[in-house]
């Protein structure tokens, strides 16, 4: 019995796929329906063939990945069990005892010598592998040979072996983005390349507790047998630090021989270890084989060949560690294009229009989300509320900070339009469960129609500048501004009025205007902003663009360091 499996919001939901044809599509008519705007009506089809599953993509609109490989149009191709299978952004594993493949991790316990732990460089398991560490003072491991390279070694030895043996490997591992499949795939490579080796297993660096090595994949030829594998710290360590491949004969570190008996009934071990080298020769872990045949014991030829597909395996096991880090670095961009779409709904899709009033915002994150935050309401019908503000940080703690501020002021002016009251309403609720460190510095204006008056409540912001026909830039005095929001509850917050004369336009803005960054690491500057807004036309909208075009010119091709956010408004003259 053969199901596809949806993986869905922690849960998995499986559907039978039949022995026949199996449609998957976003149509009711399909035998498995997908409901989802990226899978097409007949995205992919599976058949059954001479006991195998095939799968074939229908020729559909976001394609068929299989295991991170994208799937060629109506070519159908082998499926197997516990393949990951992405159509659009819906992710299916397909399961089937029938067609699950040989390659395997040991199911032996884990010896207690070898810290097991998740880590990102790898499986979440340790593959069940026993691995057995000598001591200091019983490690009498026989070096037999060595040898040095950058990976591959000596490839005028043995050409001929040594590229069939590339070759198989590269095969073994071709499209497999499966860290957890990958390693007991190259054990299974080197076992039919030494069909005299008995035991094997793979060793990774784990970058969380110290370079510690950690067993990640286990093989064994024969059951009933020990299949413990002995490793010698000596040995262990020459490899890794050395970047050495070791050939080691090795009687005395065997738990199952007793000292007493005649050499002659000795099993002799002979073993292998090498180190897997990244893309700049360091090591990230080793392979080690071994063999209780005393007729047929490694030679130097064998280390050799080792050494070759032990390059291979690490360039091809680096690669798919980037891979499925570039895999997982493409869905969080995914989900911050989401989130930055969510973000951009909270802010007004359009400002007030009232006569004789002219309104404009700009915003620009430093990051997919940001930390400032804009809202315009008209209250009643002679009032407009301008709700505008920077939280402390940027990026996802800056948006979550942001859309709850977002939504405390909406709900406030539910109930209250007076400013006093709504910006200690609005302080209040923030400090309650408030995130260590996360402020709000905010400005509430409220501004009369009928008196043309503006009320402003300052919690920790830059005044706001105002442009006044004579071309003279305003300020409001320093000393109403309070602390900012989330900070104290009940502080007792000042108010500032004054009347916007025609012709008048006021600017509000975040830091990321006068703390923008040219290359050199010089800032914009108030007093540079001062200037630009005296010499700009009073039109509000005209007045922000050119200051966010300066801040531009002054950055100079520099990344945007923090976010920037400008508000202006201001009567007609």
């Amino acid at each position: 019995m053969a199901n596809l499996v949806l993986l869905q919001e922690g849960q998995a939901i499986p559907y039978p796929v039949g022995d026949g044809e199996t449609v998957v599509g976003r149509h009711p008519a399909c035998t498995i329906q997908l409901k989802s705007n990226t899978v097409s009506r007949r995205h992919a089809q599976f058949t059954k063939r001479d006991g195998q599953f095939y799968i074939e993509d229908l020729g559909s609109g976001n394609g068929t990945i299989v295991n991170g490989t994208q799937l060629q149009k109506e070519q159908p191709r082998p499926i197997n069990h516990e393949d990951r299978i992405k159509f659009g952004q819906m992710l299916l594993r397909f399961e089937c005892e029938e067609a699950r493949p040989a390659v395997q991790a040991a199911p032996a316990p884990v010896a207690p010598q070898i810290p097991a732990g998740g880590d990102d460089f790898g499986a979440g398991d340790n593959f069940g592998a026993t691995v057995n560490f000598s001591d200091a003072d019983d490690d009498e491991a026989e070096i037999m040979g060595t040898l040095v390279g950058g990976g591959f070694g000596g490839l005028e030895v043995q050409p001929e072996v040594k590229l069939k043996a590339v070759i198989d490997i590269t095969r073994s591992l071709c499209g497999e983005t499966d860290l957890d499949k990958m390693l007991p795939a190259i054990l299974d490579t080197l076992f039919r390349v030494f069909p005299h080796a008995d035991r094997g297993c793979v060793l990774l660096k784990n970058p969380d507790k110290g370079g510690e090595m950690v067993p990640r994949a286990f093989k064994h030829r024969r059951g009933g047998e020990d299949s413990t594998v002995r490793l010698s710290r000596t040995i262990v360590k020459k490899v890794i630090g050395d970047k050495t491949g070791i050939l080691s004969a090795d009687a005395a570190n065997d738990d199952q021989f007793d000292a007493s008996e005649s050499i002659s009934n000795l099993a002799i071990r002979s073993m292998m270890c090498v180190p897997l080298l990244d893309k700049d020769t360091e090591p990230i872990g080793l392979i080690n084989i071994d063999t209780m045949n005393p007729i047929t014991q490694f030679t130097s030829e064998d280390l050799d060949l080792l050494m070759t597909i032990a390059g291979q395996a690490a360039l091809t096991y680096e690669n798919a560690r980037l891979m499925k880090t570039f895999l997982e670095k493409q869905k969080q961009d995914g989900e911050m294009n989401i989130a930055n779409g969510v973000q951009k709904a909270l802010l007004p899709d359009k400002l007030p229009e009232v006569d004789g009033w002219k309104f404009f915002a700009s915003y620009d994150a430093a990051q997919a989300v940001g930390g400032d935050y804009y809202d315009a309401f008209e209250v009643g019908d002679d009032k407009i509320v301008l709700s505008f503000g920077d939280i402390s940080g940027k990026g996802v703690p800056g948006a979550i900070i942001m859309s709850r501020m977002s939504s405390c002021v909406q709900s406030i002016l539910e109930f209250t339009h007076d400013p006093l009251e709504s910006v200690a309403a609005i302080n209040k609720h923030m400090c309650a469960n408030a995130a260590e460190g996360r402020f709000v510095t905010y400005n509430f204006v409220l501004l009369d129609l009928k008196t043309n008056e503006m009320t402003l409540v300052n919690a920790g912001h830059m005044p706001p500048f105002i442009l006044k026909p004579d071309g003279t830039v305003d300020e409001f005095p320093d000393e109403t501004i309070g602390l900012p929001i989330g900070v104290m509850e009940d502080y007792p917050y000042e108010i500032e009025q004054r009347i916007i004369n025609a012709g008048e336009t006021v600017v509000l803005f975040t830091d990321g205007v006068d703390e923008a960054m040219d290359p050199e690491g010089e800032l914009y500057t108030l007093e540079r902003m001062r200037q630009l807004i005296a010499k700009s036309p009073r039109d509000p909208e005209e007045l922000g663009k050119i200051l966010l075009a300066d801040v531009r010119r002054h950055a100079n091709g520099r990344a945007q360091n923090d976010d920037i956010t400008i508000m202006t408004f201001g009567r007609e003259g």
